[in-house]
């Protein structure tokens, strides 16, 4: 038998010690009853994706990009050599742009009806915006309020952009729709193109030298820009917008985070004000242009011709077991989960990181018509009130043994399974995550939820306690429309490269075939029978504290 998996279903029976099997848990709701939960009607069922983790990888080197910071960031020599990145490169990856139709199809075939895109500004605008001038408004405060494009400013923008990948992505949207799904295009996630941001010059630099990214002056103005002209383009296919997935990751990553492999690898707490207020202005001007130039209505169901939001990592925060760090769980959560939200929903900005300071730039609040919430594990924090000096907020660490800081294919703390990637299995945490969100949104998506898995060991369990845990939300009367898994197939991750395998269909990197995990026909049978069946009933695991 394959030790590895002897291990893990010794590890998933081990967990299951305190398995409902009819019992009634903390919150009253016994896994016996699991089938009466039903899922809404018309709920969506999905898989998400970005670009540059799924895009690359045909045999002749047709569709690469090289005009991305992520690009020059994973085959730079000090990046590979200090092992900062796995030395896997995203050309050899799984070929979506010469194999779409063929992940549509398996899409279809799971009874999906939602699918979550991504498109890369590099390749739409693989050389500068700067040129193309544009009349933009400040507020009081200094912080850009408005910009005025036109459509003489997008037929300008027209001539830069790569007509190529303006056509690569159309034919991709329009396969979608022929099939019947319900398309959300996101627009940024974690990679810029190469010439708003210079990975490698920025780190060697300590930042004082660019391009600089997420802290570029102009980089809310050209944010803008793209947005204007992705909705112009693709308006006609597309009524769910997304302008970034999971925006404080890269600030908190780059910045702070610098072990974890995300360009430009600085450590200058300094920085993130600018970072996060530049993130704030550039969704609130990218959330008017997409309004603006987006006045088709692609679907029927749709609300609105555009309806536009955000896609957001909430990570749940606790104490440690038998300590009390109530103020460390306070301003993770704040920092963390709520500070950008507050600055789009409710226009609220703190730049000094102190909870106290609150500036109200005229640029934002109200700008945000849906949440999409990525939900994988939580984090366990105490304080650590010399880690960042001078930002009061950021007083904080993470334990070790919890959440995102574990041994990979270990145990956790508590006795939870924990994925390749070191993520220990908690799917209660969906609940608070979702609490979370319905804070700053009336209208919420799981945009994604999945692990790192390549024998498919955890998944099937993993993916039946979550549905389990969404189910719960809805109950309590959450209004969640929809759950995208991450991901349809295995993808490049990051500074992980190759070796993270998130897929309900694992791809042969030599061949690139699609070959289902078994956790593809139990996402399949769930959405068939529009429940969770009894017969899962063995794998749900009593959710702690819920």
């Amino acid at each position: 038998m394959d030790t590895y998996k002897f291990f893990y279903e010794v590890i998933i029976l081990q967990q299951g010690k305190d398995l409902y099997n009819g019992k009634s848990p903390k919150n009253g709701k016994g896994a016996s009853n699991m089938s009466t939960m039903m899922f809404p009607q018309k709920f969506r069922w999905g898989v998400s994706e970005s670009g540059f983790q799924f895009e690359m990888g045909d045999e002749y080197r047709r569709f690469i990009d090289t005009n991305t910071d992520w690009w020059h960031w994973v085959r730079d020599p000090h990046n590979i050599s200090s092992r900062l990145v796995s030395g896997d490169l995203p050309e050899d990856g799984i070929n979506y742009f010469e194999l779409f139709g063929k992940d549509h199809e398996l899409a279809r075939e799971l009874g999906l009806n939602t699918y979550r895109l991504g498109i890369e500004w590099s390749r739409i605008f693989p050389h500068p915006t700067w040129f193309i001038e544009v009349d933009f408004e400040k507020d009081s405060l200094g912080f850009v309020k408005s910009v005025r494009i036109d459509e003489d400013t997008l037929r300008a923008l027209d001539r830069y952009a790569c007509r190529k990948a303006v056509q690569m992505y159309r034919e991709i949207l329009l396969d979608l729709r022929k099939r019947g799904f319900k398309v959300i295009v996101n627009l940024v996630h974690f990679t810029l193109p190469y010439w708003i941001h210079d990975p490698i010059r920025a780190k060697s630099s300590e930042l004082s030298e660019g391009p600089l990214g997420l802290l570029e002056e102009s980089f809310p103005i050209e944010m803008a820009k793209y947005a204007a002209y992705v909705a112009w383009k693709f308006g006609d296919l597309v009524d769910m917008w997304s302008t970034f997935n999971e925006p404080v990751v890269p600030i908190e990553l780059g910045y702070l985070g610098t072990y974890t492999g995300f360009p430009p690898g600085v450590n200058k707490p300094q920085a993130v004000p600018k970072a996060l207020v530049n993130t704030a202005i550039a969704h609130a001007l990218a959330y008017d242009m997409i309004k603006k130039f987006d006045n088709v209505k692609a679907d029927p169901d749709s609300n609105s011709p555009a309806e536009v939001g955000l896609i957001y990592n909430i990570i749940p925060a606790y104490s440690p077991e038998g300590t009390k760090s109530e103020k460390a769980v306070e301003h993770y959560s704040y920092f963390h989960n709520e500070l950008l939200l507050e600055a789009v929903k409710n226009g609220r900005l703190d730049v000094a990181l102190d909870g106290k300071n609150i500036l109200k730039p005229a640029a934002l609040g109200g700008k945000l018509d849906w949440l999409g919430v990525n939900y994988y594990t939580r984090i366990v924090v105490k304080e650590s009130s010399r880690r960042f000096n001078g930002h009061p907020v950021l007083d904080f660490e993470a334990v070790a043994g919890y959440g995102y800081a574990c041994v990979p294919f270990g145990l956790s703390k508590i006795g939870r399974a924990c994925d390749g990637m070191g993520w220990e299995f908690y799917p209660e945490g969906l609940i608070d995550a979702l609490r979370i969100g319905s804070t700053y949104a009336s209208k919420l998506l799981v945009t994604e939820n999945g692990t790192s898995d390549p024998r498919d060991v955890i998944r099937p369990s993993y993916l039946v306690n979550h549905l389990y845990a969404l189910l719960l939300a809805i109950e309590e009367g959450i209004n969640v429309e929809g759950y995208l898994h991450w991901a349809l197939t295995d993808n490049y991750e990051w500074a992980h490269g190759f070796r993270q395998r998130f897929g309900l269909f694992e791809v042969d990197l030599i061949t690139k075939s699609r070959i289902p995990r078994h956790s593809s026909r139990i996402y399949k049978h769930i959405i068939q029978q529009g429940f969770i069946p009894s017969e899962y009933k063995k794998d749900i695991v009593e959710f702690r504290g819920i």
